[in-house]
């Protein structure tokens, strides 16, 4: 099937879950109460998805409070107790970050419960998510290993465990999310693919990289307006991602800046063009998603593309996201009318 959907990950969560509209949201309930809020939510994701035409679902992200800290909580060798503020993505925002403070080990299965809800639920392809080794040591304050590569790689070790056993859950695709990658382009070239080819190492299911320039919140739109009239970072990392054997690479389109013909650079690689504006509250048409996919096209083969969405809809409002999958289904079936 031509311009296959899907989405870059999270949709927001509903409101008896956790607060509405947040990326950092806090739950509104605890223990069991919360774990069965959470599949509950889990399952309404993926009927969601279903519902608006979405070929390659996820489980939403709707058991983890944040993209990275969701698989940070399972980790040994962490400490929450005693954050400390450090600046994420070259002080482009201050968070409050908790410390390595010990060698890193998992205590165990990290979303198991998630992956297996949803891959129970649907007939559809899953894709699940995780933050990748340069993202998740940009989010966190180092108190032990001294060394960013040393750490991004204890990390990958970590995250590979975890894919393998999502992959004997039945997922079809991990997808690790890097949006520091075009934050530190020279690092991301020199070691921050090595450190996802680590995390992928030994996965028979579909792999892909997710990059892009942030959700739609002010700190990113904000940082957006100092890059100029054309988003180049993605010039310095496509020839190493190219040459990795990460299959897929997910990255914005529409109202972006990038200039697509850097997609060029990305020759073997299945594109997944993101059709959907996530900083914008505008619903976009069908016709709009048809041309995003036309004048991805231009550079990528059209049998090479997925439709999906530019980045997380997490803090969106849920009408909004729900509008924007529906278009995304809609249009990605226009598509194949239409170009097919």
């Amino acid at each position: 099937m031509l311009f296959p959907t899907t989405i870059a990950g999270s949709l927001p969560k509903p409101e008896w879950l956790a607060e509405p509209n947040k990326l950092w949201p806090t739950w509104r309930s605890s223990g069991d109460e919360l774990q069965r809020a959470k599949r509950d939510a889990t399952l309404l994701a993926v009927k969601v998805q279903e519902d608006a035409g979405i070929d390659i679902i996820t489980e939403g992200e709707q058991a983890r409070q944040h993209f990275v800290h969701g698989f940070l909580e399972k980790v040994d060798g962490i400490d929450f107790a005693h954050k400390v503020e450090m600046g994420i993505r070259k002080d482009r925002y201050k968070a409050m970050v908790p410390q390595v403070v010990s060698p890193l080990q998992l205590k165990g299965r990290v979303h198991a419960f998630e992956a297996q809800a949803a891959r129970g639920h649907t007939r559809n392809k899953l894709k699940f998510t995780l933050p990748g080794p340069m993202t998740i040591i940009d989010t966190l304050s180092d108190s032990y290993y001294g060394d960013r590569v040393k750490m991004a790689f204890a990390f990958a070790e970590l995250l590979n465990q975890e894919a393998l056993a999502l992959q004997a859950d039945g997922v079809d695709m991990i997808q690790f999310d890097e949006p520091a990658f075009n934050v530190f382009m020279d690092e991301a070239a020199d070691w921050g693919v090595k450190a996802l080819e680590r995390a992928a190492k030994g996965l028979t299911c579909a792999t892909a990289v997710h990059i892009c320039y942030g959700y739609g919140i002010k700190a990113n739109t904000d940082w957006k307006e100092t890059l100029g009239g054309e988003w180049r970072q993605y010039e310095q990392i496509f020839p190493a991602i190219d040459a990795s054997p990460i299959q897929q690479v997910a990255i914005e389109c529409r109202n972006s800046r990038v200039p697509l013909e850097l997609l060029s650079l990305l020759k073997g690689k299945v594109v997944q063009a993101g059709v959907i504006d996530v900083a914008s509250d505008e619903i976009e048409t069908p016709e709009d998603v048809v041309a995003t996919i036309e004048a991805v096209m231009k550079h990528v083969p059209k049998a090479n593309i997925t439709a999906t969405t530019n980045c997380g809809m997490a803090p969106m409002h849920r009408d909004i996201a729900e509008a924007k999958l529906r278009a995304l289904g809609t249009g990605a079936r226009l598509a194949r009318e239409k170009l097919g």
